[in-house]
């Protein structure tokens, strides 16, 4: 190889690189309460579809929203009071299910050792009264386990019908207000000179992106049992090092989920 090579070589390197996609790392977590105890953990949000948009949807909407005649029918107060202690009714329904089955599986391994000793032995009578103990607590958190759940199905089935006339009073308003909105955003991605690009979390709540340098929104959403997280972050997007981006509670909107 004759000496020149090796920088020639370099240079042209170093020029597609410059001249090559920039890489986005969009990583998803949430915060829920630790299954094995007390407090909460962070696990990653998988099977999330992420997009990157070279334009601000927010905007769109707000402007259309704006334009539109008539304003978006809002969510009555006491329709969100109730879908609240509907939401809490089934935490307290599903605490009392944690601790039974903590205490059915406690019961079921007291039983299994019992097995291993005579009725007459030390060690069986010791093991009984622990047993009689746990029983106790077993039949008594059962019971308020069953009284929650008939409570929280009460009180479900009291907000659907009204949670139902409102999300199609609201679907039907946004038909109209929102009527024309892919051909905006078509001419939103053409006047950008950039393309939109779409991923899916993996198992590690990671999604990654290759494009051109530009201004971009990473939007997704993440539905929970009463309510939706929404996210629609800006981004600079550069070549050199990968753009990282998180998304987690704390940069999301809480939306109520119909």
């Amino acid at each position: 190889m004759r000496r020149g090579t090796l920088p020639v070589a370099l240079s042209l390197l170093l020029t597609a690189a410059a001249c090559g996609p920039a890489e986005v790392v969009v990583t998803a977590e949430i915060e829920m309460p630790n299954p094995e105890g007390e407090g909460t953990v962070v696990r990653p949000i998988e099977e999330m579809e992420v997009q990157l948009l070279p334009f601000d949807r927010d905007a769109v909407f707000d402007s259309m929203t704006a334009a539109f005649p008539t304003p978006e029918p809002p969510i009555p107060e006491d329709l969100i009071a109730a879908r609240d202690e509907v939401r809490r009714a089934q935490e307290e329904w599903q605490s009392y299910q944690n601790r039974w089955n903590t205490l059915r599986d406690t019961l079921q391994k007291l039983t299994e050792t019992m097995e291993q000793y005579n009725r007459g032995e030390a060690a069986y009578r010791r093991l009984f009264l622990q047993w009689e103990e746990f029983d106790d607590e077993y039949q008594q958190v059962e019971r308020q386990m069953n009284r929650a759940f008939e409570r929280f199905t009460e009180l479900q089935q009291g907000i659907i019908r009204a949670s139902d006339s409102i999300r199609i009073l609201r679907e039907n308003w946004a038909d109209e207000a929102y009527s024309g909105i892919g051909e905006v955003f078509a001419e939103k991605v053409r006047a950008s000179g950039l393309d939109v690009a779409v991923d899916t979390t993996d198992a590690n709540g990671i999604a990654r992106f290759r494009v051109k340098p530009g201004r971009y929104w990473v939007h997704a959403r993440y539905e929970l049992p009463y309510t939706e997280l929404y996210w629609n972050e800006p981004v600079d997007v550069q070549r050199g090092e990968p753009v990282q981006i998180r998304l987690n509670r704390e940069n999301a909107e809480e939306r109520i989920k119909l």
